[in-house]
């Protein structure tokens, strides 16, 4: 049995603030036993502050481009919308400072981690592209990472897109990695699956809707997603997920929390709700899984050969 936790958090463009705030949540953890800690995408540095496509406002901005140190907005997470959606955003660096893979701040965080697992979001810098990644790391070192393949409209101009998704091994056991929009294809829980992962870290900086804004976050729509997408890749796949949030406000954005552990028959052992907070949950990953695909076994029992559409030509025409 191993304690699995995901964090519902506010990070920002401070850097040694964000660090801070990991060492008190992974004390946390520890505190309740965890073998693995999820924290939010943007961990370090932040996230965006819009994800709307942006209007040109005369500067030019490339994914290589650093950005501006900012202060992090104070936490407003709960806080009901009633203004009306702003108009996109103009084009402009206040990014998340850009880390490349082997810059000291990950040392510091392997010391920190210990025997923890620990999976955190930041913005890598990669020769002359920036990605949305992710980390999962202990004491022993870097385990695996994961460059957000999807992008949202608003992100296309700050990141390049990743590839891949690919599982690897881990003391809680084989794990692969999504980044927020990821999870909303199911390719990607299904690939992870299929490479063998048991547990799905899901980091997020998950927003409430922009253009259909609820009176209360937790009525919102996007929050409605959220936990969907959350249930739906654990059942489908019949694996584990850990899925962490960020808190508060980034610009327009007011993120929904909602951390949480999802059993792999899609039903949630913990949650956060909208505050900052840790879910914390104890399970056997690899013995609920194989509960799980004791009779139904999703994964050998698909059938590919028939999931694509037949060309339009060949289709036959059927009286009703």
């Amino acid at each position: 049995m191993v304690y699995l936790a995901a964090a519902a958090a506010q990070f920002g463009r401070d850097l040694e603030f964000d660090l801070q705030r990991v060492e008190s949540i992974v004390a946390a953890a520890r505190r309740a036993g965890a073998g693995l800690l999820v924290l939010p995408d943007g961990t370090l540095g932040g996230y965006l502050t819009d994800l709307r496509e942006p209007v040109d406002s005369g500067h030019e901005l490339s994914p290589t481009e650093p950005g501006d140190p900012a202060a992090s907005a104070p936490d407003a997470a709960g806080a009901e919308h009633e203004a009306p959606v702003p108009p996109p955003m103009s084009v402009s660096a206040d990014l998340p400072p850009a880390l490349e893979p082997d810059d000291p701040v990950f040392d510091r965080l392997t010391a920190m981690a210990g025997d923890l697992v620990l999976c955190l979001g930041y913005r890598e810098r990669a020769g002359a592209l920036t990605y949305n990644s992710a980390v999962c790391l202990s004491g022993a070192g870097v385990h695996g990472r994961h460059r957000k393949v999807h992008l949202a409209p608003g992100e296309r101009v700050s990141y390049a897109s990743g590839d891949r998704f690919a599982a690897f091994d881990t003391p809680v056991g084989r794990l692969g990695m999504m980044i927020d929009y990821d999870k909303t294809f199911p390719e990607g829980a299904r690939t992870l699956a299929e490479d063998g992962a048991i547990v799905l870290a899901c980091l997020s900086a998950w927003p409430a809707s922009l253009t259909d804004p609820a009176r209360r976050v937790v009525k919102d729509r996007q929050a409605r997603l959220f936990d969907l997408y959350d249930c739906a890749r654990a059942a489908e796949n019949q694996v584990v997920v850990v899925s962490a949030n960020q808190t508060g406000r980034s610009g327009v954005l007011t993120f929904l929390g909602n951390a949480k552990v999802v059993g792999p028959g899609g039903d949630i052992r913990a949650r956060t709700w909208a505050k900052a907070g840790l879910a914390v949950a104890e399970l056997d990953p690899t013995a609920e899984v194989s509960r799980a695909r004791r009779v139904l076994h999703h994964l050998v029992e698909r059938r590919p050969e028939a999931y694509r559409a037949e060309p339009a030509g060949d289709s036959v025409a059927v009286d009703r």
